[in-house]
């Protein structure tokens, strides 16, 4: 018996071959549009030598904008060489001078974790520390007076850590004087910002909170010059918390290390409300 198709249902093929023809026509013409519109490269007809000396070139008159470009060029395209290694580490220090920070972060802890062994390894954790060690205060910060020791503390210690790295892993580097420097003044500014918490709790009436931030910066940074204050808000604290023993052994190692110190005159007039605080 023959059999006959249905009309409709005929039709219903043609119309689905018809559809899937068009279909592939056009995902083939829109592979060809995106391919006649990729962005043209317009370092493709530039050496990779000459690509990473405009770099530095641009670099060294301030153009650090340009200067990405052509450094970016150089990592991908001389990938497992020394200089593509050295275009990381101009990369990271060309992000950090245009405050591109994280971006700077991201290609130094690239840098040490694919060349642990590198000769450049004690640049990398130097330009790191110097990353994060950032004392630019900004417009407000000056206008009040503020220091490093007033804001939050975590840049300035993974700051020091790459610096101890730094300095304990290569002693001679020509960098390591400078990292010693820069460490102490880490410390003197964590010091200090303990120093400030504990001046915080003191005004607020927090004498057991400001106790115990001031005995922090006494223990941990004894050599800091802020530990005078430390000791002192220490001392009235525990003067406040009605602890006379505590008072007065905060008072004695005071007199003792700082005999000329204007806590022991000045009393509680030195660590008042000043006019620019905001609290």
């Amino acid at each position: 018996m023959k059999v006959f198709k249905h009309p409709l249902s005929s039709l219903t093929q043609v119309l689905s071959k018809s559809l899937w023809t068009g279909v592939a026509a056009a995902v083939l013409m829109a592979g060809l549009s995106g391919c006649g519109s990729t962005p043209e490269d317009e370092f493709s007809g530039t050496s990779v030598d000459q690509l990473y000396a405009d770099a530095r070139e641009e670099a060294s008159e301030g153009n650090y904008e340009n200067a990405i470009k052509r450094y970016e060029k150089v990592e991908a395209r001389a990938t497992g060489t020394l200089m593509a290694q050295q275009a990381q580490l101009e990369l990271a220090y060309a992000y950090y001078k245009t405050g591109e920070r994280a971006q700077a972060l991201a290609k130094i802890e690239r840098f040490v974790r694919l060349h642990p062994t590198s000769p450049a390894l004690d640049y990398a954790y130097y330009l790191q520390g110097l990353i994060n060690f950032n004392d630019d205060l900004g417009l407000f910060g000056w206008l009040s007076k503020q220091d490093l020791s007033e804001r939050d503390q975590q840049a300035s210690r993974d700051a020091y850590e790459s610096f101890r790295q730094l300095v304990e892993r290569f002693p001679t580097s020509r960098y390591a004087p400078d990292a010693r420097l820069r460490m102490n003044h880490i410390v003197n500014s964590l010091a200090a910002g303990e120093v400030h918490v504990a001046r915080f709790y003191y005004r607020r009436g927090a004498y057991l909170a400001a106790a115990n931030r001031a005995q922090t910066a006494v223990t941990e940074y004894r050599n800091s010059p802020a530990i005078e204050e430390a000791l002192f808000i220490m001392a009235r604290s525990y003067d406040r918390l009605d602890l006379p023993q505590l008072r007065d052994d905060a008072m004695r190692v005071l007199q003792t290390s700082f005999p000329q110190s204007a806590y022991l005159t000045q009393g509680d007039a030195t660590i008042e409300k000043k006019w620019w605080k905001l609290w």
